[in-house]
């Protein structure tokens, strides 16, 4: 059996389709389906078993007994302006330590999704000299990290952390405000027919903040390779390594579509100290640990969005 923490979610459900799409249907996926329409994403799916994940916690610490080939924890509270630090921790640490514990104990591959947001304004190589978040969903996967990077030389089994930048793709109609930029961009040109991005700010002329966009397709590929590869352990970028900027997001919107436009918003107060208006992940550490595939290049990305959204 596989497990997949987040399953109902943008990447989880992703993983699951790309499980079924490899012959896999022994699958448990935990997830917290309060917000009901997270279930279209799993309605096209095949799993043999569904958990609330507050059920499956409590399982994990009473001595869950299942033969499970690997986990794949994509499971958290994700919302990066989130306030209140004890629900972000709870979920985010609290949770990861009980999925790590399990595994650990019964020698489970493992991989786990951290976050860009622990860099803060970067460097973006996975070092700790370079990790300085800018709120608390930052510093709960940070911590994890942390925690992770303790026991990493007792580990037996494989064990990776993958620092997603930012990822879109398919399956996160459900996020809200906290879709990625292409659905928030695609949105507001369907609604209004024009893309509203940030003036200036950070140095960066208005549109022209730059993030590490990563299509959703290449970070499944990276947890199944991580969880069924070869046996390797650690914390790795999870990134194209190449930034764009906010600007080329709308424009091939625009293109893609054949009409709308681009306007200009003044930069909130309440973000300023608190965003990132650069990312771009340093690949040296994934690369030597021998994933050596190409990314998406970020237009053939959204043309693979659109197409999928359109079928």
């Amino acid at each position: 059996m596989f497990i997949v923490t987040g399953g109902a979610g943008f990447i989880g459900s992703q993983v699951v389709q790309e499980l079924n799409r490899r012959g896999h249907t022994d699958i448990l996926v935990v997830d917290n389906l309060e917000r009901s329409e997270k279930f279209l994403n799993l309605s096209d799916l095949v799993i043999q078993d569904y958990l609330d994940k507050r059920v499956f916690r409590a399982r994990l610490e009473a001595g869950l007994d299942l033969k499970v080939e690997a986990i794949f924890h994509n499971g958290a509270c994700s919302d990066t302006m989130g306030g209140d630090g004890r629900y972000m921790l709870e979920n985010n640490f609290g949770d990861s330590k009980a999925v790590l514990a399990f595994a650990l104990a019964k020698g489970i591959p493992l991989v786990y999704a951290s976050s860009a947001a622990v860099y803060g304004p970067g460097p973006f190589a996975p070092e700790p000299g370079n990790e300085r978040p800018l709120n608390v969903y930052g510093y709960s996967k940070l911590l994890f990290d942390q925690h992770v990077r303790q026991l990493l030389d007792a580990v037996r089994s494989p064990l990776v952390g993958l620092r997603y930048f930012n990822v879109y793709g398919p399956r996160e109609q459900h996020k809200g405000r906290m879709m990625s930029v292409l659905h928030q961009l695609l949105r507001q040109l369907r609604e209004t027919g024009a893309c509203s991005l940030f003036s200036g700010s950070d140095g960066y002329a208005d549109g022209e903040q730059m993030r590490d966009f990563v299509y959703a397709g290449d970070i499944v590929d990276l947890n199944l390779e991580f969880a069924l590869g070869p046996m390797r352990k650690g914390i790795f970028n999870a990134g194209t390594g190449q930034a764009r900027s906010f600007n080329a997001i709308a424009a091939a919107l625009i293109r893609h579509l054949g009409q709308g436009r681009i306007d200009y918003i003044p930069f909130p107060e309440h973000l300023r100290g608190k965003y990132q208006s650069f990312t771009q992940a340093d690949l040296g550490t994934l690369r030597a640990a021998g994933y050596t595939r190409p990314f998406t290049p970020l237009e053939e990305g959204i043309r693979r969005t659109l197409a999928e959204l359109r079928s």
